[in-house]
């Protein structure tokens, strides 16, 4: 076996839109540079994602220069959102945590709104280096995280996704894989390890760039959702919760938190350092 790379990389600059591949990105202390930095919030502030809205996975948002992203959709004008330069900050809600935000200009809800038909708004992470701290129990001081769901950044193998489409193979909704990669919406894609290898990792690096693994990533509805059409199925959950259950929890993935930072590129290797 050829040792392993790093065998795609993806941003996703408004949470739960839909995802971008790139060859190289820049590792930032709070996840890789222009990932999720933007998150659309309902009228009480609360985060609005693909497990409410399916359809967000039909809108691309490509990055802009200092921040700012141009939103895009079938059927809808392009619109650039640009960071605002001076705002005041509002508190909103992901997960039961309320942290502060800085609101896009008004056209920028206009144009969500109108295209999910309700009442939404598009915020943006002004400060990552402090408004946002990781899960205490997993992180060291001082340590933030963007608006991913609650780690810098998130690692899956091409080798267990291969071994997952095969056990969805043999099960009752076989016909609904194989399951592509964007299901699992990870950051980094590893190829050349061994299936389920990464549950035993402790710390790894890409290229010059190290992380610790701190924790598996526990996945939920939204890898049901196909993220072309944006239809729900029962895969991989149902699979998961056979084959791949921790606690309550089904588990795919390893989330992961940089101990400094650089560029990464598709193919720099990647080693297992712990």
């Amino acid at each position: 076996m050829a040792p392993p790379v790093l065998r795609s990389l993806h941003l996703h600059p408004v949470k739960s839109l839909a995802a971008l591949t790139v060859d190289e990105a820049v590792v930032e202390p709070w996840g890789l540079a222009g990932d999720r930095r933007w998150m659309v919030v309902d009228g009480a502030g609360t985060a609005v994602t693909q497990r409410q809205e399916p359809r967000l996975t039909g809108i691309v948002a490509m990055p802009l220069p200092n921040g700012g992203v141009e939103l895009s959709a079938p059927g809808s004008a392009p619109l650039a959102v640009a960071v605002p330069e001076r705002a005041d900050t509002v508190v909103v809600e992901l997960f039961g945590k309320k942290f502060e935000v800085i609101e896009a200009a008004p056209a920028a809800h206009a144009w969500l709104s109108g295209f999910l038909g309700a009442e939404v708004r598009l915020v943006h992470q002004d400060a990552p280096s402090y408004r946002r701290p990781v899960d205490p129990a997993y992180a060291r001081p001082g340590e933030t995280v963007s608006l991913a769901d609650g780690y810098p950044l998130l690692v899956t193998t091409a080798a267990s996704l291969e071994a997952l489409n095969a056990l969805i193979s043999r099960g009752d909704h076989r016909g609904e894989g194989p399951l592509p990669m964007n299901r699992f919406r990870p950051n980094v894609v590893v190829d050349g390890t061994d299936p389920w290898e990464e549950d035993g990792w402790r710390r790894v690096a890409i290229g010059a760039v190290a992380f610790r693994v701190v924790k598996p990533s526990a996945r939920c509805v939204i890898t049901t959702i196909d993220q072309s059409t944006a239809e729900r199925g029962r895969e991989p959950l149902r699979t998961l919760a056979l084959h791949r259950r921790a606690g309550t929890k089904l588990i795919f993935g390893q989330n992961l938190v940089p101990e400094g930072t650089g560029t990464v590129r598709v193919g720099d290797p990647f080693r297992v350092l712990e």
